[in-house]
Parts: structure tokens; C-alpha cells; sequence
């Protein structure tokens, strides 16, 4: 049996505007994400999805619950040093709009998150060059982002979320910003990585994308209200 990578049980957060109104967003979510496995979360705006992602991320608190990640119990954990390694060591990030530096070229971007590893430059630096190889951009890791076309900045995004190592890559609309045909080519890019057994999470508002996951998680109004497994067929 795959062991849970995500746990959480009755997971709840609130925000509240400055005359104190609460704005109640997850409303006792309860999820299950085993190691290896592809996740979409989907749902309407305000549904909670990106609020959801992000404490599985350890950037956000929840209000109440219980949550564990790879066994460990990080419910009542506020210790930002403690999560901030957790965050640099154990997940990766891929953003809609890339959220690249425009000064540094696709290699640096991609170095970048390595700053506190304990490698050599040089090691850095071969790891970087092998990955940005890996999503096909070999012959780009000299540009800057204003060189590289809407498809390449997301290959560079993911190569950065891999620098790491991570065993979890967290992806919020990872296809946003790209059109139908290179949101596939993104997508089956990402398949690669689930096949390597990186473990994946993401939010999508896209069907088509939904599809490359394992399974579908629907929340509306802060509640899961369904949950879909995807069909493949045999090699």
C-alpha cells in the first residue's frame, strides 16, 4: 500500500476583514494524497482551491484540523524556520505567470532556489544545466525570460521547481497563461515527473488538464464534494 504523503482531517480557515466579519473559506476538508500520486483540484473562483494549496505549501496556517505531511504532524506547527525548510527542501512551486526574474537568464532562474543547498557552485550549476536539458531548453539557458516564448517560461518554472528535489510539486494553474496545444505539451511534461514518482498537487480550472491526474478532487464552498479516479488505459 502507498504511504499518505498528505493527510488531512477536518481542515478549516477563516480570513477576517478589518471590521472583524469572518470570511470562512475551508470548511473541514478532508483529503488523502498518497506518495506517487497526481491530484487536480478543481472548482468555481472562491471555491478554496489556491487557500488549500497553499497550506499544503506550509504558507499558510490553518484555523483547525489535522494535518501531516510525510507522517509528520504540522497542525499546530507556527515555526516559520521549520517550515520555511520544509518548503525549500520538500516542495516545488509552479506558478500560472511564471514568476521568473527577468535579469537572470533561465539557468539562473533555475539555480536560484538552491542558495542555502550544500553544493558547490559548480554542482549547482551542472544540476541546473541537466534539468533545464531535461524540459528541452539546452540551447536557452543563456536567455532572460523576455527571450523565451510563454511555453519555455513554464519549462523553466518547472525545471526550478525540480532544483531541489523536491517530493512534492505543488502547481497552481500551471497552463493558465498557454494556449490548448502547449498546455498539453506542459501536461505531458508533467506526467514524466509523476512517472518518476514525484508526488503532484494541482489547481486547474481546465478539464482537459484535469484529465492528466490520477484523480480529480471538486471543492465548491470550501467543501469537497466529489472525487473522480481517471481511467487509463493498459500500456
Amino acid at each position: 500500500m502507498q504511504k499518505s504523503m498528505i493527510l488531512m482531517r477536518d481542515i478549516r480557515k477563516s480570513y477576517y476583514l478589518t471590521n472583524r466579519e469572518e470570511i470562512s473559506v475551508l470548511r473541514g476538508i478532508c483529503l488523502d494524497i498518497k506518495a506517487g500520486e497526481f491530484v487536480a483540484l478543481m472548482g468555481e473562483s472562491g471555491s478554496g482551491k489556491s487557500t488549500l494549496l497553499n497550506i499544503i505549501g506550509c504558507l499558510h496556517y490553518s484555523n483547525s484540523g489535522k494535518f501531516e505531511f510525510e507522517g509528520e504532524d504540522l497542525s499546530d506547527l507556527k515555526d516559520d524556520e521549520i517550515l520555511s525548510h520544509i518548503r525549500n527542501r520538500k516542495i516545488g512551486f509552479i506558478f500560472q505567470q511564471f514568476h521568473l526574474i527577468p535579469k537572470l537568464t533561465a539557468l539562473e532562474n533555475v539555480i536560484l532556489p538552491s542558495l542555502y543547498l550544500p553544493l558547490s557552485q559548480a554542482e549547482k550549476q551542472a544540476r541546473a544545466t541537466m534539468l533545464l536539458r531535461k524540459v528541452g531548453l539546452g540551447d536557452r539557458m543563456g536567455n532572460r525570460p523576455g527571450e523565451l516564448s510563454g511555453w519555455q517560461q513554464q519549462r523553466v518554472s518547472i525545471a526550478r521547481s525540480l532544483m531541489n528535489d523536491p517530493e512534492l510539486i505543488l502547481a497552481d494553474e500551471p497552463t493558465g497563461a498557454l494556449d490548448s496545444e502547449t498546455s498539453v505539451e506542459i501536461m505531458e511534461l508533467m506526467t514524466e515527473l509523476k512517472n518518476e514518482w514525484k508526488t503532484i498537487v494541482m489547481v486547474t480550472h481546465t478539464p482537459i488538464v484535469a484529465k492528466f491526474a490520477d484523480r480529480i478532487i471538486f471543492l465548491k464552498d470550501g467543501k469537497v464534494v466529489d472525487c473522480q479516479y481517471q481511467l487509463r488505459s493498459p500500456e
